[in-house]
Order: C-alpha cells, then sequence, then structure tokens
C-alpha cells in the first residue's frame, strides 16, 4: 500500500466560496469529491492507499446537510488513521453572502419561510462554529473577487508536497481597512513613527529603500526586532512540533503601506537567515 499523501477538506458558509476553491485545487492536480457523506470517507482513504492508486491528493468538500454532525467524527478518524488532514474554511461577512445570493437567485440550504437569508446565514455561521474551530486556514473572501481566491489557494497548495512541512506566511495589513481574519498572530506596529507624516516618504511604501530605511532606522525598532525575532524563532518551530500546517503571521499599522510592510519584510528575511521558508503577502499595500 501507499501512504495518502494528502487529505484537504474545504468547509464553509454556503456562497463563500467553497466550489471555486475546489476548481481551483481540481487545476492544480487535485482530486475533488464534492458533498461525500462522512460514512464513505473511510472508503475513499482505503481506495487512495489501494496498490496503484493514482489519488495522492485528496479534496473533500463538505457542506451543510443532513450529515453535518458526522463530518467531525468521520475526520478525526483519518487522523487516528495517520493521514494528512487539513482543513480550509471559507467565511464572508453576512451582508456579502446575503448579495451573492440575491445575485444568483439560489436558494440557500438552510433557507426557511419563518426566516430571513440573513438569518439563515446566522443559522449556518452557528453550527458551522465546531468546524471553523479545527481548521488550520481560515479564508474569508468578502473582499475577495474570483481571482484573488485563486491566488491565494495557490500560494496556500501550489508548493505543497507531504515533505513541505509547516507553510509560514507572514503578511502586512492597516487597521483602517479592518483585521486580517485568516491569521494566527497580530502583532501592532502601529507604536512606531509613522512615515506617512513624512512629505518625501507619503507616497512610497515599505517597500521602497527610503521608507524601509526610516522605518528600520529606528532605535525603537532595532529593540522590537531584537525581541520579535527570537520570540518567532521559538514559535515555529514549535507549532511544527505540534502538526500545525500553516502558520499565518500579520503585522499592522495604520493604512499599511509603510511601518508594517518593512517590519514584515524584515522579519521575514531574519526568519529565512534562520531556515524557516517564509512566504510574505502585503494586503494594503497598493491602497
Amino acid at each position: 500500500m501507499t501512504d495518502v499523501s494528502d487529505f484537504v477538506v474545504i468547509a464553509g458558509l454556503s456562497g463563500a466560496g467553497r466550489s471555486q476553491a475546489a476548481d481551483i485545487l481540481e487545476d492544480l492536480g487535485f482530486f475533488v469529491i464534492d458533498n461525500l457523506p462522512p460514512s464513505l470517507i473511510p472508503k475513499v482513504a482505503e481506495l487512495a492507499q489501494a496498490p496503484g492508486s493514482t489519488y495522492a491528493n485528496v479534496v473533500l468538500v463538505v457542506g451543510t446537510g443532513p450529515y453535518h454532525a458526522e463530518v467531525l467524527p468521520a475526520l478525526s478518524s483519518l487522523r487516528r488513521q495517520g493521514h494528512r488532514l487539513r482543513i480550509v474554511y471559507l467565511e464572508a461577512a453576512t451582508d456579502v453572502l446575503v448579495r451573492r445570493y440575491e445575485s444568483t437567485r439560489r436558494r440557500h440550504p438552510l433557507a426557511s419561510g419563518e426566516r430571513s437569508l440573513a438569518e439563515s446565514i446566522e443559522v449556518e455561521r452557528d453550527l458551522l462554529g465546531s468546524v471553523r474551530a479545527e481548521a488550520d486556514v481560515v479564508v474569508d473572501t468578502t473582499d475577495l473577487n474570483v481571482h484573488q481566491l485563486r491566488t491565494r489557494m495557490v500560494d496556500l497548495f501550489a508548493s505543497d508536497a507531504p515533505s513541505a512541512g509547516m507553510q509560514t506566511t507572514i503578511t502586512s495589513f492597516g487597521y483602517k481597512h479592518g483585521l486580517p481574519l485568516d491569521t494566527d498572530l497580530v502583532i501592532d506596529c502601529r507604536f512606531l513613527p509613522n512615515p506617512h507624516w513624512v512629505d518625501d516618504l507619503r507616497p512610497l511604501s515599505g517597500l521602497d529603500g527610503p521608507v524601509r530605511d526610516y522605518v528600520l532606522g529606528q532605535d525603537l525598532t532595532a529593540e522590537f526586532l531584537e525581541r520579535m525575532v527570537p520570540l518567532l524563532s521559538l514559535l515555529v518551530p514549535a507549532y511544527v512540533e505540534e502538526g500545525k500546517s500553516y502558520l499565518t503571521i500579520s503585522f499592522g499599522c495604520t493604512g499599511g503601506r509603510h511601518r508594517s510592510v518593512a517590519i514584515a519584510e524584515a522579519v521575514a528575511e531574519a526568519l529565512r537567515t534562520g531556515g524557516v521558508d517564509v512566504r510574505v503577502a502585503h494586503r494594503d499595500v497598493d491602497r
């Protein structure tokens, strides 16, 4: 028998992009099974392990339905059998989901004549709370179009392999644009001097040399990095040992263009020097 290299479960709110995410993974070579009853999950694992099987990477798309209560026990059984299992949970703001449903005229799976569409979405959100709590990655699609969702999924899975270990991503963001929901650690950089108030630096970003030099040249920044990098160097191997598949660390400033960008790049560079494979993304640098 061959070992199953990968089970990916796509779960989340109806209308948040489960089908699109599954299509993207199928394009990447994953074998996708949609709406499989949980009782059949062990059979899929058995088939994937069979001699000569070509289904090394299997995606299970989990919706909200009559078998919902059986999902987590079935997934726990997979983990106990030693399979590598990762759960990606997609969600979005209720008003956005309402607009998506109204534009497609689809019926929500929990729709009832006794409650509105928004109320049905909130019922589903509560129902899926336990699944969200078990997720390795939470992707908020509120502000994502299908192309941006593809970029996010490709970032997560395109270079993935059974031996790849934990994927570490460092992001920058602006607080005025909202907190990132798909993150594990959030560090506030607004205590640092703001290049926005320097006329020559305002049009630039933390990716430009003058802004980077300004931010990293502060005594407070140097002390901050001297403490932050060793802390993250301690935490990352601990998360790997715990079995975490993804770690996202987010650095925020007011607008997400200057301080957080420069700090994210500096921390990523320091971690790479220490042997950690790090990806970097800047959510709000172009806003």
